[in-house]
């Protein structure tokens, strides 16, 4: 109870920020708030970190997404009081609000680096690679002490930094570009560091490692989405900012399920239908488009309306529905899941031999082969009952 109060306090505190922000959004009639992509984000890293630090304080990765949460609500909101203040003339306050702001959005870099480096465990992979944490905490430095020391116009504040040190000669230049440097290629390294250690994985660890790749692979996905909503569209409006921190959030979201192990080993039945109905979703979307747009030229001659052809294409399209899913599943076994795939295929060609089979040696050989190639155990021991003695089993 003592751990949840402050904890509690923290998220709370955390989430009314961009809550407030939606709401006030909203009050004011501007349509979708176009701060509900901030509140996705804050939600997700915040309430899974401090869930996480809540059940296992001593777990590093539940502190890296807390504080990345804090930090972006803590750059919004003082932003927000940094124009208000402005309006009513309180400079120093504004001048000291915008310093804040160029550098307190560092810790985002926190879990791309040290979050992955980290995970699952919370531990390094090994002593080997420290040079990549090392290279995450020069870079860090180095972006921190660029923002918050540079000379001239702070970025998004306007103004000269208070704090801005000049000594002669640009070093601040090249100061941002080794920072960045080390950053990216520190989460190069995390990345890296993930594949190793899911090769030498076993059993749970490996169950954690592929929630945080399914988690990657819908990151991919949502900024995949976003680019050809782009190239579609000439305005997405608030959904440039919704869609990739929808999709950002499944990576707390996914951390969260691993470290704590919650329904930790439905991953691969998670996997497996996210593949098989986007499949199905993208198939059928563009049979639906196709078969529109082929019915319309169709029956142009013949009628104006669209009406038509929308009905015909949806008919067809419910038609398909189940066949399509059948394919799409039995590809998705077979591509990814190919042990399950081959299990299936070997359990029913055994019950297809069963029914012509009379031989019961024959039988029993059958019977310990399909075990063998679908359960995989150690040892198999077949018990037949003998029809003369129903006392005892032989063996």
């Amino acid at each position: 109870m003592k751990r949840w109060l402050p904890i509690s306090s923290v998220w709370l505190l955390a989430v009314s920020v961009p809550v407030a922000g939606v709401v006030d959004e909203l009050a004011t009639g501007g349509g979708f708030p176009t701060s509900a992509g901030w509140l996705v984000f804050v939600l997700a890293f915040v309430s899974v970190g401090a869930l996480i630090v809540s059940q296992r304080p001593r777990h590093p990765i539940g502190w890296i997404l807390l504080l990345a949460g804090v930090s972006s609500v803590l750059v919004g909101f003082i932003g927000s009081v940094a124009e208000r203040l402005d309006r009513l003339g309180m400079d120093e306050l504004v001048l000291a609000a915008g310093w804040f702001s160029t550098w307190g959005w560092l810790p985002v870099w926190l879990p791309p680096t040290f979050g992955l480096l980290l995970f699952p465990t919370g531990r390094l992979p090994s002593r080997r690679w420290r040079p990549v944490a090392w290279l995450a905490v020069g870079g860090f430095l180095a972006l921190l002490v660029r923002a918050a020391f540079a000379p001239g116009p702070m970025e998004d504040a306007g103004l000269d930094n208070p704090f801005g040190i000049d000594v002669g000669i640009d070093v601040w230049t090249p100061l941002t570009a080794v920072g960045t440097a080390a950053m990216l290629a520190a989460v190069a390294g995390s990345v890296v560091s993930l594949v190793i250690r899911f090769r030498a994985a076993r059993a749970v660890e490996r169950q954690q490692l592929k929630w945080l790749m399914y988690a990657g692979m819908l990151l991919a996905a949502g900024l995949c989405t976003l680019a050809g909503l782009e190239t579609a569209v000439e305005d997405t409006g608030p959904f440039s900012e919704l869609i990739p921190s929808t999709a950002l959030a499944t990576v707390p979201v996914a951390t969260g399920i691993a470290i704590l192990r919650h329904r930790l080993f439905d991953i691969d039945l998670v996997v497996n239908r996210t593949l098989v109905y986007g499949g199905v979703t993208v198939s059928l979307g563009t049979a639906y488009v196709g078969i529109v747009l082929l019915l319309q030229v169709v029956l142009r001659p013949m009628t104006e309306e669209s009406g038509p052809a929308v009905a015909a294409s949806t008919l067809a399209v419910a038609a398909l529905f189940r066949p399509a899913r059948s394919r799409i599943q039995a590809a998705v076994d077979r591509r990814f899941f190919r042990r399950k795939y081959d299990a299936a295929r070997t359990s029913a060609a055994f019950g297809a031999r069963l029914r012509n089979e009379l031989d019961v040696e024959a039988l029993g050989n059958d019977l310990q082969a399909v075990v063998h190639d679908t359960v995989q155990p150690v040892h198999v021991t077949l018990w037949l009952r003998d029809r003369n003695d129903s006392r005892t089993p032989d063996a």
